[in-house]
């Protein structure tokens, strides 16, 4: 990390739907005494004050809330080290999950940027009466699709999408933000 003066500047910076991101990124900032801006109210001059930056953003369909737009505006800008985290249903202990988020996200991220990037995954909420129609949707094809499999076939994951369908369920724990405060922690300490 860079560092002012043996002070690292930080910004906490969120694209959050239904709120899980935006929940965690408040207690990031708030354990890293960092700023913290919605992605829409940022701009170049802001950002370019940081230098640690932490980007967090909602999962959906594979893709990161903001992220495309963020990395095309802001990419030439961002700290040698720019952490990235997650928030969605996937249960971030289960490697599979880990490895299709890392996946979509090859996609998106130049590869010299993607080797300078920790990221990290947080589990979030689904509260299916604040879904968008189209995420509704989503959700529904998806509990047809594992409703036809053999039970037998389907992951720990994939039965308490089936269990749980139509209600509210929340995973937002603020103890699983640690790795990422330790991350940063330990980047400063290292200076």
């Amino acid at each position: 990390f860079k560092q002012l003066g043996g002070y690292m500047k930080t910004i906490v910076v969120y694209a959050s739907k239904y709120g899980s991101t935006e929940t965690y990124a408040r207690w990031i900032a708030e354990a890293l005494n960092a700023d913290l801006y919605a992605v829409k109210a940022l701009s170049s001059k802001t950002l370019s004050r940081y230098d640690c930056i932490l980007y967090g953003g909602g999962l959906y369909a594979g893709g990161v809330k903001g992220l495309s737009t963020f990395l095309k505006k802001y990419a030439s800008i961002l700290p040698k080290t720019f952490i990235l985290f997650t928030c969605g249903i996937a249960d971030p202990n289960d490697p599979a999950n880990v490895q299709h988020i890392r996946n979509s996200l090859k996609k998106i991220f130049p590869p010299d940027l993607e080797a300078q990037t920790a990221f990290f995954h947080l589990r979030g909420r689904l509260n299916y009466r604040k879904l968008s129609v189209m995420h509704r949707a989503m959700m529904a094809m998806l509990q047809h699709m594992l409703a036809k499999k053999d039970p037998a076939t389907l992951r720990v994951e994939d039965q308490q999408l089936l269990d749980t369908y139509g209600n509210d369920v929340n995973f937002i724990d603020r103890s699983t933000i640690q790795p990422i405060l330790s991350f940063v922690q330990d980047g400063i300490n290292a200076k």
